[in-house]
């Protein structure tokens, strides 16, 4: 998968070709290690683009690492809720395999987490599902704490969603 070269190995916004990479990063993963089927690709890619489509500078943010121009992981804020009961929403948070364990998802997360904080997000929640431990690591670093979870029929196989939340 290749992104435009850059001389940082990481960067903020939209590129062309970047909705396609992070789709296609989830979709792989994904199918390859949880059996996901096409249903999931699907939803990312539909969900990102209308993500993408009511970007606002101001209010989401979205991050797009790279190491020698391919990409390596990505992470979004959605704030379109962000005053609401639920809050800020974290979306599309992936490294991908051979940068994993690098620092690159702390990275990413810490980043998504501060942006929240500089514009006084009450809160921030995402979804995600039982299996994740390294993400989940990750998301208890930050200070999330499991807030909901059930077991649900989708993307081809049976999962435990999860809810985590982080008062900000």
């Amino acid at each position: 998968m290749s992104a435009p070269a850059r001389t940082a190995t990481d960067f903020q916004g939209y590129f062309p070709g970047a909705i396609g990479l992070i789709t296609e990063a989830h979709a792989v993963y994904y199918h390859e290690h949880w059996g996901f089927d096409i249903s999931f690709e699907t939803q990312v890619g539909r969900e990102l683009s209308e993500f993408m489509v009511a970007f606002q500078e101001d209010r989401d943010g979205l991050w797009i690492a790279t190491e020698d121009g391919r990409f390596a992981g990505s992470v979004a804020i959605d704030g379109s809720e962000a005053g609401g009961t639920e809050g800020a929403r974290l979306r599309w948070f992936i490294v991908v395999q051979d940068h994993q364990g690098t620092g690159l998802g702390k990275g990413l997360l810490s980043r998504a987490v501060e942006f929240c904080r500089q514009r006084s997000y009450p809160k921030l929640y995402l979804w995600t599902f039982e299996g994740l431990d390294a993400a989940r690591g990750l998301y208890e670093g930050e200070g999330f704490r499991l807030c909901e979870e059930h077991v649900v029929d989708q993307w081809g196989r049976k999962i435990t969603e999860q809810k985590f939340e982080l008062c900000l």
